[in-house]
């Protein structure tokens, strides 16, 4: 009997123990001040947009270019850069109250200099592609574009298919190497890589490469400043597309919708168009 009341003691002990012991735990969980309870929100986190800001405080826009794209921007023979893109750059910076900064980037390599703030924005030539509109905040278009090929006045090319086999010169991180690579020929031609477009057509000139597979716009500005009979283009091209503004894909509305509203007053006020028939002899911008 009397082992029987010892062991239901123990057991009595035991149990009380063990819920004084839950009991305590809760309490000290539910009352540590450095413990945060769970919460079923999905808030999501955002940088803060001052890229706007940013600019207007360091006085600068940096905007970042390619200087071998006739005539949106490249060097003239005094090492100068101009362009299209260069002006109209310049008056938007000129009417935000800042400075503009030309800051020439390696094109294979853009978006990483964009997105590691070496530059403001992306503005040369800039074609819009589904790769672009992921991976950049891109403007309103401002311009239209054609890809086309260039060959020699005197070769005997007349369309794509005469080019199978020949060696088309492209350049390096162009949005021309993407529309090849899903062309009709794709696999049929040997792709020749530039860094910059005034090297190829260079190198066409001189019978390294049978063709070249450029922007329109590049085209038709090379061939109107060399001799007549040098080069001519394709009538086959292989795809129309726009050019924009590239901003980083993160907290650069602000910057952004500054330029767009910028560039909207320019074209009002006629400034756009004046700057366009500069270059391009009448308005060929698609600001509306």
């Amino acid at each position: 009997m009397k082992k029987i009341s010892l062991a239901l003691v123990a057991m009595m002990m035991t149990v009380l123990f063990v819920f004084a012991g839950c009991g305590e735990n809760t309490t000290s969980i539910s009352s540590d001040p450095a413990v945060v309870p769970p919460s079923d929100s999905n808030v999501s986190q955002t940088a803060t947009d001052d890229s706007l800001q940013k600019v207007l405080d360091s006085g600068v826009l940096k905007m970042g270019l390619d200087d071998s794209f006739p005539p949106m921007g490249f060097r003239q023979e005094d090492n100068t850069i101009v362009g299209f893109d260069i002006d109209v750059a310049t008056e938007v910076a000129k009417r935000m109250g800042v400075k503009l900064e030309p800051v020439v980037v390696n094109w294979k390599a853009n978006i990483m200099e964009l997105d590691a703030g070496n530059v403001d924005c992306l503005w040369n030539g800039f074609s819009i592609d589904k790769d672009r509109e992921e991976k950049t905040n891109l403007s309103i278009p401002y311009m239209n574009n054609r890809m086309i090929f260039v060959v020699l006045e005197k070769s005997n090319y007349d369309s794509l298919a005469s080019l199978e086999g020949k060696k088309i010169g492209i350049q390096n991180g162009s949005t021309a190497q993407k529309l090849i690579s899903t062309s009709e020929l794709n696999g049929k031609i040997t792709q020749m890589d530039f860094e910059d477009n005034v090297t190829a057509f260079m190198d066409l000139e001189a019978g390294t490469i049978d063709a070249l597979f450029v922007d329109e716009v590049v085209a038709d500005y090379i061939i109107s400043q060399k001799p007549e009979g040098t080069l001519r283009k394709l009538p086959d091209g292989l795809s129309e597309e726009q050019y924009a503004i590239g901003f980083r894909k993160e907290a650069s509305d602000s910057l952004k919708n500054k330029v767009e509203e910028t560039l909207l007053e320019m074209k009002a006020d006629g400034k756009l168009a004046e700057i366009s028939t500069k270059w391009f002899g009448k308005d060929v911008t698609t600001i509306q």
